[in-house]
């Protein structure tokens, strides 16, 4: 246990987070069972250590422990985790809760046994707590972490501090928004290295940020997919295969026959591994207004624009690009639908947007608000896009 206790210490002593992630202020830390979910390289290991920092330091009541640690091969964490409260423990961080066999049965033990100990655990976005794992229904609360935002990226960049922003608000009161950014930095000075390496907290690192991303790429299919979801390794290349096709022919719906032919497969095991891309948030499925998976979807989109840079940097198109940030932007907390025709999408089925660049030549439509691409400051129903990644 007192090597556990060494490792937490330098681990916490030497964590310096570059950017405080607004989820640190939406988690309930009250609840007694806290699952982080969220795709791999987006920080969740920084962001147990960071919590573990700010709340207590050194103190001994909380530690941080990794499940890939080759002890939990021959112990279990219920017996772990009865030890550490014995020893006064009070919050367990777990990283990486699937790497253990039943995990999920293994923490609904530790729940029901030791009830004055809080557990937060990660995990993958694969994981789907509470519809795979009935025994942890009604006693886990389980959250998102994202990769950064715009604003994020801004604010490390810039040294700033600015505020998350509503969609409501942003649709109401843009104009004055972007007025409270502008005297303090230009975003668009920013916005393409955004788009090209900015998601993924891991471009601080000194490495190559697309080898490590593709890296990071592999990583989530080999042990995110594979591995969670329990597919032979035997079929491995044949995910990895059907998403370069994917990211090869750009948003649009996706030919399931021919995606079955060329990966040697049945139309049904193409659906359920474009799912499984989707809940590694390697791919959105935009869909029509009313309809959902098991459907096929009306256009299928990289979830982020790094991955579109890295995966076939040859064919990045720029309205593919403003696109991809823009779902991905509003995916956290709306719903959005592929939109009829001259609509980009329709998001939270009320309001259309179109995508587009600045000096686009069409006429108007007062229904529709149009996101623009080089605009730094918006007029009426024309938003500057970058603002959108405001929202969190």
């Amino acid at each position: 246990m007192e090597a556990f206790y060494r490792t937490h210490s330098y681990l916490v002593e030497h964590t310096n987070a570059p950017v405080r992630r607004a989820l640190m202020d939406e988690i309930n830390w009250n609840d007694r069972l806290i699952g982080i979910k969220g795709t791999r390289g987006v920080g969740k290991t920084t962001f147990l250590l960071q919590y573990a920092k700010e709340k207590f330091g050194q103190d001994r009541s909380c530690l941080f422990v990794n499940m890939n640690n080759f002890y939990f091969s021959q112990h279990s964490l219920v017996d772990f985790a009865g030890e550490f409260v014995r020893r006064g423990g009070k919050v367990l961080l777990i990283d990486q809760v699937f790497k253990v066999p039943n995990w999920s049965h293994n923490l609904r033990e530790c729940h029901d046994r030791y009830p004055n100990l809080k557990i937060v655990f990660t995990g993958s976005s694969v994981m789907r707590l509470k519809d795979e794992n009935p025994e942890l229904n009604g006693i886990v609360r389980s959250y998102n972490l994202r990769g950064f935002s715009f604003r994020e990226f801004l604010n490390l960049q810039t040294g700033n501090h600015f505020s998350a922003y509503t969609l409501e608000e942003i649709l109401q009161d843009h104009e004055h928004i972007a007025k409270t950014i502008l005297p303090y930095t230009h975003p668009l000075n920013y916005f393409q290295d955004y788009l090209h390496h900015g998601f993924y907290p891991f471009f601080l690192e000194k490495r190559n940020f697309s080898e490590n991303l593709l890296k990071t790429m592999n990583m989530m299919i080999e042990v995110d997919i594979l591995l969670i979801k329990q597919i032979e390794l035997k079929y491995l290349s044949r995910i990895k295969k059907l998403l370069y096709l994917l990211a090869v022919d750009g948003p649009v719906a996706p030919n399931v026959s021919q995606l079955a032919a060329d990966i040697q497969t049945s139309r049904a095991t193409v659906m359920n591994y474009i799912k499984y891309l989707a809940d590694a948030r390697l791919i959105n499925m935009v869909y029509p207004k009313g309809e959902v998976f098991p459907k096929k979807p009306a256009k299928i989109m990289m979830h982020n624009t790094n991955l579109m840079y890295s995966i076939y940097p040859v064919k990045v198109e720029d309205q593919d690009v403003w696109e991809t940030f823009f779902v991905n932007s509003l995916w956290k907390d709306h719903k959005v639908n592929k939109g009829e025709k001259g609509v980009s999408f329709l998001v939270d089925e009320q309001v259309d947007f179109r995508i587009c660049g600045e000096y686009n030549k069409f006429k108007p439509n007062p229904d529709t608000i149009y996101a623009m691409h080089k605009m730094e400051i918006g007029h009426g129903n024309q938003i500057p896009l970058w603002l959108f990644g405001f929202l969190y």
